[in-house]
């Protein structure tokens, strides 16, 4: 089986998370982006079934963070958006002969028992949805290339649509800890009423 490289797309931080505007200030969404960037990076590197993980950013910071967890920073299409960084990735990584794991920055609760229960699933095509049922959190592609991915909401339907199109059946995970993305004041509220530990919940002021 082909080895699998998780891909973390990841936007300038100063520009992340603008729909929490109502709630956090500019600086508390800065390092609660890094935080959580770092929450991903850190479950990641301790999933043993992956080969290793990119992180696809422009953003000096997020280099730095990704170097700090074993992880490499690439910069290719990190200036045209998710979809872009993710299918430049997939493109080189099939080159290579790999599988590709593309995961957000945004998932803090993520545990290496979520990796490894995604890769342990059967298929060519393994998603995770996000809690709305419209997102799509977690994708698993063998190879890299085996499905085209466009994310924003909703993408969960269509990348199930375009997997059948290809002539694969795609398989759909439920994993609560990865279903939760902080994009908006909701989620946020969501988080803080978990019962939970990392840099994410740190940087919230959550203990």
């Amino acid at each position: 089986m082909s080895p699998v490289r998780a891909v973390v797309p990841v936007k300038a931080f100063a520009l992340a998370k603008q729909r929490l505007a109502p709630v956090l200030d500019d600086a508390a969404r800065r390092a609660l982006a890094a935080a959580m960037l770092a929450d991903v990076l850190d479950a990641l590197a301790r999933a043993p079934g992956l080969a290793g993980v990119v992180v696809v950013t422009a953003d000096a910071e997020a280099a730095r963070i990704a170097a700090g967890f074993g992880a490499a920073a690439s910069d290719a299409a990190a200036r045209e958006g998710h979809t872009a960084a993710v299918a430049e990735a997939a493109r080189r990584l099939a080159a290579a002969g790999e599988a590709m794991l593309t995961v957000p920055a945004d998932v803090p609760l993520i545990e290496p028992a979520d990796v490894e229960a995604i890769l342990a699933a059967p298929g060519r095509f393994v998603i995770v949805p996000a809690r709305d049922g419209l997102g799509s959190n977690a994708v698993l592609c063998r190879p890299a290339d085996a499905v085209p991915l466009r994310f924003g909401a909703p993408s969960y339907a269509p990348h199930l649509a375009a997997a059948r199109a290809r002539g694969i059946a795609p398989v759909t995970l439920r994993l609560a800890r990865v279903a939760l993305d902080i994009d908006g004041p909701d989620d946020l509220r969501a988080f803080r009423g978990l019962a939970s530990r990392g840099r994410a919940r740190a940087a919230l002021g959550c203990g």
